[in-house]
């Protein structure tokens, strides 16, 4: 008798976990956000978390789950009235048919739900705490883990990604919008990028290191920085540096070498045609007419 062996198609292949956290967070939590080379999924278990995902703002209630694509910059926040707790999983999965769970939202039943448990509880029984620190972002394994643990956390996820396909409760987008999410992250976004340049107000930052610093693009940052403060990121920076030279003018402890040196000009001449530039005057215009004034 002859015998066929057929190979299994495999839909959603999770090869590599890389964050699995219950989160009880307090009613005021804020976390900036970030972006990364991976999946991540959020689920709300109890009460209500405002996120943002790329130039978006959703409000998530209790039930709700929503997918970060890799390289898509998030963040989130408890809404000041109800302290939230949160399933929060990064992984990844590198097959076509993710391409499913971009920019959507879920709000899952009672068999997703017991799938999500069941992640939950292998995590917890393959590595050790703390699995609810948002400072903690690298697994440990235990010592004394159940055996198969991780096996079953690849099998239980790779069922929850079938299940949420074929089920399909995917949420209308629009109605969990939230212009005050979106508001809040891009504030949160222009008062960490400007205490940043104080910080680095004596050298000399590329838009690259901005983006660096702050998790997100080039477009998305220039977008978010000019609509709030009428300019480039750059241009901004340039113009803080020229405000702090001419407050150290106005001091007089340091002449114009010394000034130059200290704000990471490469020379007193190529600091000069950068103040005109900026200023409408050089600096000894400048600190003449600041001599005049007194």
């Amino acid at each position: 008798m002859e015998y066929t062996r057929i190979e299994l198609n495999e839909e959603f292949i999770v090869k590599k976990i890389i964050t699995i956290h219950y989160y009880e967070f307090a009613k005021d939590f804020i976390f900036s956000g970030e972006k990364h080379d991976f999946w991540e999924f959020l689920y709300v278990d109890e009460g209500e978390v405002e996120v943002t995902s790329n130039v978006n703002g959703y409000v998530l209630h209790q039930g709700d789950m929503i997918f970060h694509k890799p390289n898509e910059f998030h963040s989130v926040w408890a809404n000041k009235k109800i302290a939230p707790n949160v399933v929060v999983v990064c992984f990844e999965c590198n097959q076509k048919s993710m391409a499913f769970f971009k920019d959507k939202i879920f709000g899952i039943g009672d068999e997703e739900r017991g799938i999500l448990t069941k992640i939950v509880r292998e995590g917890f029984n393959a590595f050790a705490p703390p699995l609810g620190d948002p400072e903690v972002n690298i697994l440990s394994r235990k010592s004394s883990s159940l055996f198969g643990s991780e096996q079953l956390i690849k099998a239980y996820l790779e069922i929850l990604l079938i299940t949420l396909f074929r089920n399909n409760k995917s949420l209308m987008s629009k109605d969990r919008l939230s212009s005050i999410a979106k508001e809040r992250s891009d504030n949160d976004i222009i008062i960490r990028l400007t205490e940043y340049m104080e910080e680095k107000i004596r050298g000399n930052i590329s838009l690259e290191e901005f983006c660096q610093y702050i998790n997100m693009s080039r477009t998305h940052l220039t977008s978010v920085f000019k609509k709030r403060m009428g300019m480039g990121v750059v241009k901004y920076f340039r113009k803080r540096k020229m405000e702090y030279a001419k407050t150290l003018i106005r001091e007089g402890n340091y002449n114009f070498t010394e000034i130059a040196e200290l704000l990471g000009y490469s020379s007193i001449h190529y600091f000069s045609r950068c103040f005109k530039r900026d200023m409408g005057c050089t600096p000894t215009q400048y600190a003449k007419s600041i001599s005049a004034r007194i």
